[in-house]
């Protein structure tokens, strides 16, 4: 069966705990139920997500967050064809805010939308590799201009 990686940001609606947390166990419980595995980084003016697994699942999961009303300004920035998953133990690795990634007022002028497949995809390689719950301090480091 074909496997996609999906990457995609969108602007959160009324970014608070509660909200972040029913979309990360709705996240979790529909991921293991279609065998996708993926990771999502919030902060209250983006989120950022990589869904990785069986094509038709991770479209389908894909157009369920295109019409959630939590979300704002979704936009498909990578899919591709994949063989081996980035996050595979993860149904969705969470990850809050990350210093070294595009400061906000990165993300108000586009950086996101803007960035290179490469450096969205280094931004998940790099979270791949960290201890879940690692801390987000200052780094120098990708999609930084």
């Amino acid at each position: 069966m074909p496997m996609i990686q999906l990457i995609y940001a969108s602007k959160p609606f009324g970014f608070e705990a509660a909200g972040l947390n029913s979309i990360l166990s709705i996240a979790r419980h529909c991921n293991e139920r279609d065998g996708i595995t993926g990771a999502l980084i919030c902060r209250e003016d983006i989120y950022l997500q990589l869904l990785e697994g069986p094509e038709a699942k991770v479209e389908a999961a894909y157009v369920r967050i295109a019409q959630d009303d939590r979300h704002l300004d979704v936009n498909r920035l990578v899919s591709r064809r994949i063989r081996k998953r980035l996050f595979p133990d993860w149904a969705m690795r969470d990850d809050p805010a990350r210093s070294w990634m595009w400061s906000m007022a990165d993300v108000d002028r586009g950086a996101v939308v803007d960035a290179s497949k490469k450096d969205l995809l280094a931004v998940f390689e790099r979270l791949a590799v960290e201890p879940a719950g690692a801390g987000a301090g200052y780094d120098e480091g990708i999609g930084r201009g």
